[in-house]
């Protein structure tokens, strides 16, 4: 008599408690089951048990389970086997077991718990997902797989209005190009990019690249960034420092900006560039510095300082096929090309243009604009420049300057050359002049000074105790002067000379001076933090 009064009384009372349910959306409402059972226990609880094919709705909301526990009183399910919620069509979770709240809409997810929003799946053993506001989290080590990527973390945050994930605590992120570890990572499944507000290591496998940021974000979908707060980025080549950077992977630009610093890791050829702001192009391996742009050619401990208002850096063996580089040392330049994976260390030049200046401690040099290439070791100053070596003044329209294992090793001037040399600290100037002029250098200083071509010369004399005996004003087709220390002590004259040696007391030393004398040391670097200052 029991068995059969039961079922009787159940489905007497269902129809009154689903009228009652559909009075409003944060009820739960029985769709359908394959067997009920209803059971009172007090006036506070008051349970629907359901098997086989559950379905239970609380407004846009579905739930299914293999079977379930309804408390009518709480308004709570509990759901065994199979579990599936079904959040507006937007959003499906599924689970082994279900505990879900019906008045704060929370759900309580354990046992294989996935969640899905059609574009990344997100799985965990335990899962707290929030029905009002779209909300899952989880505490206990998750895993998000899309199309693309694959993201794990001890702890996790999924929004689903937004389609945001957010990671923290050992967080690691896969990519087919990059893995990305960090603390704290958010990710969008939809626009699939990646933000960083902690430190974070971005490894590019391709590349083999590292960037280390702790703020910025990354589309993992067009392959752009933007990192902030002195993020750094090291490759096998370089590594490039900057308040700020964005970079475009796939066109292969960069720009870094905010005391941006470039470091070049080859020990033969290395460089740094120091500017406020970068551009980088990698398909052309180019970059162009501004605002107050500072460039380092490293030659063991006197390394050569070159400022300018801008500084350009790009390939040679690409610039040679656009315009026609002057050969300086009778020897045509040769690439690398056997293997294109392989860059040449040599193949490479640097233009500076407007207010170029140039300190290292055995030279420096001041002009319009500069171009010096790795290959052949030589600057090219050009439009008035002038260069400083010890005592020694030279100016001319263009000056080439040749390096030889990083140190100078000869200076050509050609028009309107001039060279001046201060004898000692006094008001005297050894001085030479002609249409080219030829300097050698012995250890970084000058050993050996030719000029040609209406070669003029006015030099002052001493004795042995260094005391000026008279001054020597003459001319000839070649003038020759030979240096020791750096200091001028010896004049050879070849054809057709003409001159005359003047007392010093008969002299107006003044007059004396040759045509367009001279003397700009106010313009000279005197020091590293000089040119800084520019």
């Amino acid at each position: 008599m029991v068995m059969k009064y039961i079922p009787y009384l159940f489905l007497v009372i269902l129809p009154v408690l689903v009228s009652a349910q559909q009075s409003t959306n944060d009820t739960l409402e029985i769709i359908t089951a394959a067997r009920y059972n209803y059971k009172v226990i007090d006036s506070a609880n008051t349970f629907v048990s359901l098997a086989g094919r559950v379905q239970v709705k609380q407004g846009n909301t579905l739930f299914f389970a293999d079977s379930a526990v309804l408390n009518r009183q709480l308004n709570t399910l509990e759901a065994f086997g199979n579990v599936h919620i079904n959040d507006a069509d937007s959003i499906h979770t599924y689970s082994q077991y279900l505990k879900y709240l019906g008045k704060e809409k929370k759900a309580y997810l354990n046992k294989k718990v996935k969640l899905t929003d059609g574009k990344g799946v997100l799985t965990t053993d335990e899962l707290e997902y929030d029905v009002k506001v779209k909300i899952g989290t989880y505490l206990k080590g998750g895993k998000v797989v899309t199309k693309k990527s694959t993201l794990t973390s001890l702890q996790g945050s999924y929004y689903g209005e937004t389609k945001d994930v957010i990671f923290k605590r050992k967080v690691i992120m896969i990519d087919p190009d990059n893995k990305i570890t960090g603390d704290t990572l958010q990710y969008n499944t939809d626009t699939e990019i990646a933000t960083f507000n902690s430190p974070t290591i971005i490894f590019n496998i391709k590349e083999k690249r590292t960037i280390k940021t702790k703020s910025g974000f990354y589309d993992m979908r067009f392959k752009k960034a933007e990192l902030y707060k002195r993020s750094i980025i090291d490759d096998s080549s370089s590594t490039f420092t900057a308040d700020e950077m964005a970079f475009d992977d796939a066109s292969g630009l960069g720009e870094f900006r905010g005391n941006a610093v470039y470091r070049s890791k080859d020990s033969a050829q290395g460089f740094d560039m120091i500017a406020n702001n970068i551009r980088t192009n990698k398909i052309s391996n180019s970059l162009i510095a501004t605002q107050k742009p500072l460039l380092l050619i490293k030659q063991g401990i006197d390394t050569i300082y070159i400022t300018a208002d801008t500084l350009y850096s790009a390939k040679l063996s690409d610039f040679i096929k656009r315009r026609k580089v002057p050969l300086l040392r009778d020897t045509i330049p040769k690439f690398n090309t056997a293997n294109q994976n392989t860059e040449d260390s040599t193949d490479k030049f640097f233009e500076a243009y407007y207010n170029v200046k140039i300190f290292s401690d055995s030279l420096q040099a001041t002009g319009d604009s500069l171009f010096y290439s790795l290959k052949d070791s030589v600057f090219r100053l050009f439009k008035s420049p002038i260069v400083w070596a010890q005592e020694n003044q030279i100016t001319g329209d263009t000056i080439y300057l040749y390096l030889k294992n990083k140190k100078p090793e000869r200076l050509y001037v050609f028009e309107n050359s001039m060279a001046i040399n201060r004898v000692d600290s006094s008001i005297y100037y050894n001085q030479l002049k002609g249409t080219t002029i030829n300097a050698m250098f012995l250890e970084g200083k000058i050993n050996h000074m030719r000029a040609k071509g209406n070669a003029e010369n006015i030099y002052y004399g001493t004795d042995e105790a260094k005391k000026f005996i008279g001054v020597n004003k003459s001319s000839a087709d070649i003038i020759d002067v030979v240096f020791d220390d750096g200091k001028a002590q010896k004049v050879v004259f070849l054809r057709n000379l003409d001159g005359v040696t003047y007392p010093m007391k008969q002299v107006d030393h003044n007059e004396i001076k040759l045509k367009n004398f001279k003397w700009l040391d106010a313009q000279r670097p005197k020091s590293k933090y000089d040119i800084l200052a520019h």
